[in-house]
């Protein structure tokens, strides 16, 4: 694997450890980035029946899943397997001690 390679998919393996913790964290943290493009129906019926924050949440919900299907994909695209992967934190390990 050459150096281009390596980083590309350390960059990667970065990304989702960082998805992987905002996923498990239960809190609301994390950056806002506006605006999200939402079915305009979609956010008036929730705010009009539960209320906005229940919107929030639907919204919030929506965005954790989308986020969990990318990050799926982008493992499969970078690493396609535990194995891959594993082999790649034993490079990693070994060029860390270098």
């Amino acid at each position: 694997m050459d150096q281009e390679e390596f980083q590309k998919k350390y960059m990667h393996l970065k990304i989702l450890k960082n998805i992987q913790e905002y996923l498990k964290a239960d809190t609301n943290a994390g950056a806002a980035v506006y605006p999200i493009r939402v079915p305009e129906d979609l956010l008036y019926h929730f705010a009009k029946t539960e209320g906005p924050e229940s919107a929030d949440r639907v919204i919030h919900r929506i965005f954790k899943a989308g986020l969990s299907a990318w990050s799926e994909k982008m493992y499969q695209d970078v690493f396609g397997s535990q194995e891959n992967l594993e082999t790649f934190i034993e490079l990693l390990k070994k060029k860390n001690k270098e």
